[in-house]
């Protein structure tokens, strides 16, 4: 652990935006040397890599503020920056902001990728425990990491510089890429990844039959990309492109094949449980980055809870965000959901998605992981799994495009399929199917950072909310690039919506 954590921080050394990362001898020689020979360097090397994307994810809570708190459905009682964010003043100068407005950490991720895939073929020359098939699964997941870090940038900013080498720690400033050319690469790097992939680790898999590193299959399931993260993440891509033909594929793949990575249904119960879905991992976290509390892997800072808890989940008076009760009661209008609704007197059935909904500020208490999982409200330690997608947001998402594409009941099957798991039996389709999906989508997904992008691709299917539109065609749904950056590097522009 402690080596790979040495190698992580050496790859924060790599940034974009300036001429030369280093003008005098390299402070990464010495590491660099010992680095590439043997086989527990090429195990530091790769966890590395996701170590630094779980980082640029997590950092400044972003995966929650880009994905929940930009809508504007959940509301900061307290933290200006928070508010400045669900009005759509991404100028605005706070820190938070700032930071969130600066992609130098994707780039580490991607610099430290290239150097794994520039360097990787040193060990397989003199380790012979390397093997050849070791080696391509682990290239096969450093192109994942990097495809992933560079569509998770232009969803948030379009077009951005585009870095495929190390350039042995020196960078020239480059302009920005147009974000369609970079998203075709990333879905050509997805399909080789996939190719190379097993669905499951140390467990028999033909592209991966033996030990990986000497470590059970336990070890793990829900820690590593597999083939279905591969088809999962293509899905998103082709979703954001508005190729739905190929969202249906690559949706379908993995709903025909989720097995074979143990990965299944969440029952509405573990969803939500302190020690059940988000807690360490599993094999049912489709494409996630875990938190173990055996291994003492937590913080205080970069899980939701730090935003959604307060009294009385964990002793804090006030969450820094929270929905308030009238936007819960337009979400959840079914009866009998499971996730929440109201009996007939106008009092919760279920909690399990909010918490003290008859306070002033409902607690947003889906994912609430302290500790070992613990309900002891002293503690905010948290170790919940930062999840990007999972079983149930693929078959949602195999739904929209059978919408977009005219197969309206095999929409509804997808879409019933989820809302019969959450208790809702009697469902009565009386709205337009795409607005059904995404209403479900809205749901079952709240909290985990899909929701902004779900607007995004649903008005550009809609077409019918003149302030969205204009949004989207003013480059609006896209963050304001640093101004640090620009600074730094004068071949970068501003997007023209924060000009």
């Amino acid at each position: 652990m402690k080596k790979i954590l040495y190698i992580t921080l050496l790859f924060l050394v790599a940034l974009t935006g300036c001429n030369k990362i280093l003008d005098k001898d390299s402070v990464r020689v010495v590491g660099e040397k010992n680095m590439w020979n043997k086989l527990e360097d090429a195990r530091a090397g790769i966890m590395g890599v996701y170590a630094l994307t779980r980082a640029a994810l997590s950092d400044n809570n972003g995966h929650w503020i880009y994905g929940d708190v930009r809508t504007g459905e959940f509301m900061s009682p307290n933290r200006q920056d928070l508010k400045a964010v669900t009005t759509n003043q991404l100028n605005a100068s706070y820190p938070t902001i700032d930071a969130l407005s600066d992609w130098t950490r994707f780039y580490a991720v991607i610099n430290s990728a290239n150097i794994f895939l520039e360097r990787i073929g040193e060990i397989q020359a003199v380790d012979r425990r390397y093997t050849e098939n070791n080696m391509i699964v682990d290239m096969a997941q450093a192109r994942l990491l990097r495809a992933f870090a560079y569509f998770y940038m232009v969803r948030i900013w379009g077009d951005v510089p585009f870095i495929v080498s190390s350039h042995d720690g020196k960078f020239e400033n480059k302009p920005r890429e147009s974000q369609a050319k970079i998203l075709v690469w990333v879905e050509q790097e997805l399909l080789a990844a996939a190719a190379d992939l097993p669905f499951i680790y140390s467990a028999g898999d033909e592209q991966q039959p033996g030990s990986y590193y000497g470590e059970t299959d336990g070890r793990w399931g829900g820690a590593l990309a597999t083939k279905n993260s591969a088809y999962a993440i293509l899905a998103h891509v082709a979703a954001w492109q508005g190729n739905y033909d190929d969202v249906a594929t690559y949706a379908k793949f993995v709903e025909d094949n989720y097995g074979k990575s143990r990965i299944g249904y969440q029952s509405t119960n573990d969803l939500t449980n302190s020690n059940g879905y988000f807690y360490n991992k599993n094999t049912s976290q489709m494409f996630g980055f875990n938190s173990d509390w055996g291994h003492i892997d937590g913080s205080v800072t970069g899980h939701i809870e730090e935003l959604t808890l307060a009294q009385p989940v964990i002793t804090k008076s006030i969450p820094d965000i929270y929905m308030p009760k009238d936007t819960i009661i337009k979400v959840f209008d079914q009866l009998n959901d499971d996730r929440f609704s109201l009996d007939t007197l106008g009092q919760p059935r279920s909690e399990r998605y909010f918490t003290n909904f008859n306070g002033k500020y409902p607690i947003f208490s889906k994912i609430k992981v302290i500790q070992g999982g613990t309900t002891d409200p002293n503690f905010r330690y948290f170790t919940s799994a930062l999840i990007f997608t999972r079983l149930e947001d693929i078959v949602l998402l195999r739904a929209e495009a059978l919408a977009v594409l005219g197969d309206q009941n095999g929409a509804i099957n997808e879409v019933v399929n989820i809302m019969s798991r959450r208790g809702i039996n009697n469902i009565f389709i009386n709205s337009d199917v795409i607005d059904l999906v995404f209403e479900e989508r809205r749901r079952e997904l709240m909290g985990e950072g899909h929701r902004w992008y779900d607007l995004v691709r649903y008005n550009k299917i809609k077409q019918n909310n003149a302030a969205f539109m204009q949004l989207i065609n003013s480059q609006g749904i896209y963050w304001p690039v640093s101004r640090k950056l620009i600074s730094q590097n004068n071949q970068l522009t501003q997007n023209p919506y924060w000009k």
